[in-house]
C-alpha cells in the first residue's frame, strides 16, 4: 500500500461529552470538504474527560451509523483497544463497517489503556473486562493483527493456536471491500509496540505530545523495520494534533512541526462543544492557511 507525500488531513471528534447530532453534523459538513480526507472516533466505553458520568458512544457501533451517513471520508477508530473485544469478533465487526462504508475504512488497533491510568481504567471494572498487564497486551496485540488478516484475506475456514488466542473453524464472510484488505492502523508509542507495527502495520499513530519524542519514536520504528527487513517507507507516519480554536496559529505551528518532522498523517483533534461549521473553520483557518 502506497503512502503519499503530500499532508493529508482529517478530524477525529471523540464520542464523548457529546450527542449524536453533535458528531454527524461535523461528519456531514467535513464529507463535503475535500482538504478534510479522513475522520475518526476514538475507543472507549466512559468518559476520559470532563463529568465522569457523561454521555460516551460505542465507537464501532457509532463508526458504523456515521459510514451509512456519509460518502467519501475515510474513516475508522484511533484506536481500536484490542482488549474490549475478542479479536475474530473484532474482525467481522470492521469487515462490516468496511462493507457499509463501500471500502473506506481505516482499521486503527492498539494494545489498549495503560494500566497506570485509572480514568481509564475504570471502564473494564465497569464492564466485566479483564485487565492484563502491558506485555500481554501487546502479545495479543500481534496475535490479533494475525488472525484479523487471516479472517480478511482467507477463502476457507483455519484453526489458530498461539499463546493468547485459540480458534477453531475461524473464518470471515463477507470479506471486506478492500482488497486485500483495509489499511490497518496500529497507535502507540512503547518499544514493544512499535516492533507490532513494524511487522504489521500500514500506518503508524504517535498518539501526540512531544513531537521530538515522536520523532525519537519513529527512529526506533525504522531500525525494527530494517531487523525485519521491512522499508521503513512502507509505513505512512500519522499523528494527533490537538486543536485550539482561539488560538489557531498555535496550532498551524504545531502542524507545520509535525510535518517537517516527517508526519503525513495529520489528524485534527476537535475538542467538543464543536462550533457551527467547524469544518469549514479548520480548512480555513488551520488547512488552507498554512504557510
Amino acid at each position: 500500500m502506497s503512502h503519499t507525500t503530500a499532508p493529508r488531513f482529517g478530524i477525529m471528534t471523540a464520542p464523548s461529552q457529546v450527542t449524536y447530532r453533535d458528531v454527524l453534523r461535523a461528519w456531514r459538513e467535513a464529507d463535503t470538504i475535500p482538504q478534510i480526507e479522513h475522520a475518526w472516533l476514538f475507543d472507549h466505553l466512559m468518559p476520559i474527560g470532563g463529568d465522569p458520568n457523561g454521555p460516551t458512544f460505542e465507537g464501532w457501533t457509532l463508526l458504523s451509523a456515521l459510514a451509512a451517513q456519509t460518502g467519501r471520508l475515510r474513516l475508522g477508530l484511533l484506536v481500536t483497544s484490542n482488549r474490549f473485544r475478542p479479536p475474530a469478533m473484532l474482525a467481522k465487526i470492521a469487515a462490516t463497517v468496511d462493507v457499509v462504508s463501500g471500502g473506506r475504512l481505516e482499521f486503527g488497533i492498539g494494545a489498549g489503556s495503560r494500566p497506570g491510568h485509572p480514568v481509564a481504567r475504570r471502564e473494564y471494572e465497569a464492564h466485566g473486562l479483564p485487565f492484563h498487564d502491558s506485555a500481554y497486551a501487546v502479545g495479543s496485540l500481534a496475535e490479533a493483527c494475525t488472525v484479523i488478516r487471516r479472517l480478511w484475506t482467507e477463502a476457507e475456514p483455519f484453526d489458530f493456536d498461539g499463546t493468547y488466542l485459540h480458534l477453531t473453524g475461524a473464518f470471515c464472510n463477507p470479506k471486506p471491500v478492500q482488497r486485500p484488505h483495509p489499511p490497518i492502523l496500529i497507535g502507540g508509542r512503547s518499544t514493544a509496540t512499535l516492533r507490532v507495527v513494524a511487522e504489521h502495520a500500514d500506518l503508524w499513530n504517535f498518539p501526540g505530545g512531544d513531537i521530538g519524542d515522536g520523532v525519537r519514536r519513529g527512529a526506533l520504528l525504522d531500525r525494527f523495520c530494517a531487523e525485519i527487513g521491512r522499508d521503513p517507507a512502507s509505513i505512512g507516519r500519522s499523528i494527533v494534533v490537538p486543536v485550539s480554536y482561539d488560538h489557531p496559529g498555535n496550532t498551524r505551528d504545531t502542524i507545520a512541526e509535525a510535518i517537517d518532522a516527517g508526519f503525513r498523517h495529520i489528524v485534527l483533534g476537535l475538542p467538543a462543544p464543536y462550533p457551527e461549521n467547524v469544518a469549514r473553520w479548520v480548512t480555513s483557518e488551520l488547512i488552507d492557511k498554512r504557510a
